[in-house]
């Protein structure tokens, strides 16, 4: 039995300059910048906490797309159900699983990043 939600956005820019990529998305949907991330210059948050999301700009070396990351208080049961409804596992990073679903997107399945989740997430038994 464990719990999951939808944690936030993750868009990824395939960019050089993740500051006017922050600053564009920023401006776009509205949410002021967050400090940069000392443990990982490739990610920019965007403060979107009061809709209890998690929202980032992230560089990467693959074309740009936005994905959503899944917080789980359990990641392998919560890989295990969404591997049940058709998934497939892709990559572990770190903590953390890249996944693909049926239909072709990439999503990820974290552990839990927003203070929201214990009060919002989904229970499965």
């Amino acid at each position: 039995m464990h719990k999951s939600r939808l944690a936030g956005f993750i868009i990824d820019c395939d960019v050089q300059d993740l500051d006017a990529a922050a600053n564009f998305w920023s401006q776009a949907l509205g949410y002021e910048r967050r400090a940069g991330n000392p443990e990982n210059s490739n990610y920019v948050g965007l403060d979107a906490e009061a809709a209890g999301l998690i929202v980032e700009v992230q560089r990467v070396a693959h074309p740009s797309r936005v994905h959503i990351d899944i917080e789980t208080d359990d990641i392998e049961a919560e890989v295990r159900r969404l591997e049940d409804l058709g998934a497939k596992r892709i990559e572990q990073i770190r903590t953390w699983w890249v996944m693909e679903a049926p239909t072709g997107q990439r999503f990820c399945v974290v552990r839990p990043q927003t203070a929201k989740f214990e009060e919002q997430a989904k229970f499965w038994s």
